[in-house]
């Protein structure tokens, strides 16, 4: 091993070593003060670096850290013959070097999790603006002067809703089954042409009740339900849990 000894000590830190350098460290540092000194020294900004490692850092900062990065002149390599103690300024520059190299890496993860949290936030907040959309569907086809709410009996128990508009050309769907399907199945709805089915939405998965906005449902001769594997079918399976007629 030609590397020396002393200057593993910010390697070890970050446990950059092989098995061999690791042993070499750990036998040497029971009899070096100075190194015992460094490697606490060390070990307790690495602590400190990484509880603030999750928090969200402000968008200036990986700037402003890979500015100075710039600006500080980078230390010369080591002197292949160095003495075994090394001086107190020495070590002060190993150690500034290896925790500027730990807030790069801080800064990096940060700047991470902040695109990470920042993309989550538009996800939310696309959600929200998407629900209040549907929300103002849902309440302007239920104000239309020519809306006509019919109503059939789920099979097993519960009602099937149809609430429709022709100037809207739209319906409001409100299923409520009394009893739940299974995780791997849904609720499926069909508009129905003579005999022709055509899929109308799918429930999600074990979810017995749901409200839904069905386009162009008002020129339907009726609305059927089925139960489907989860994700639905592409034609459907008997038998019918609830039909309301549109006719």
């Amino acid at each position: 091993m030609g590397t020396d000894v002393h200057s593993l000590v910010g390697a070890y830190v970050l446990d950059a070593v092989d098995d061999l350098e690791r042993v070499a460290f750990e036998r040497h540092v029971q009899e070096c003060d100075a190194c015992r000194t460094e490697l606490d020294e060390l070990r307790e900004t690495s602590a400190r670096m990484a509880d603030s490692t999750w928090s969200v850092p402000p968008p200036r900062m990986r700037t402003e850290v890979m500015a100075a990065i710039g600006r500080t002149r980078q230390l010369p390599p080591p002197e292949p013959a160095a003495p075994a103690h090394k001086s107190r300024e020495t070590r002060v520059r190993r150690w500034t070097l290896a925790a500027a190299a730990a807030v790069v890496l801080a800064a990096g993860t940060g700047t991470t999790v902040y695109a990470i949290q920042d993309q989550r936030v538009r996800d939310q907040s696309a959600v929200a603006a998407a629900a209040e959309l549907r929300e103002a569907r849902i309440q302007s086809i239920l104000a239309s002067p020519d809306l006509v709410v019919r109503t059939s009996p789920v099979r097993g128990g519960g009602t099937l809703t149809v609430a429709s508009s022709v100037t809207r050309n739209a319906a409001v769907v409100s299923l409520g089954a009394d009893r739940a399907p299974a995780s791997n199945q849904a609720f499926q709805l069909w508009s129905i042409h003579g005999s022709t089915p055509a899929d109308a939405g799918v429930m999600a998965a074990g979810a017995g009740s749901a409200v839904a906005v069905v386009d162009g449902l008002p020129g339907s001769d009726a609305l059927g339900v089925t139960l489907e594997p989860a994700g639905g079918s592409l034609t459907p399976t008997e038998p019918l849990y609830a039909k309301v007629s549109l006719t």
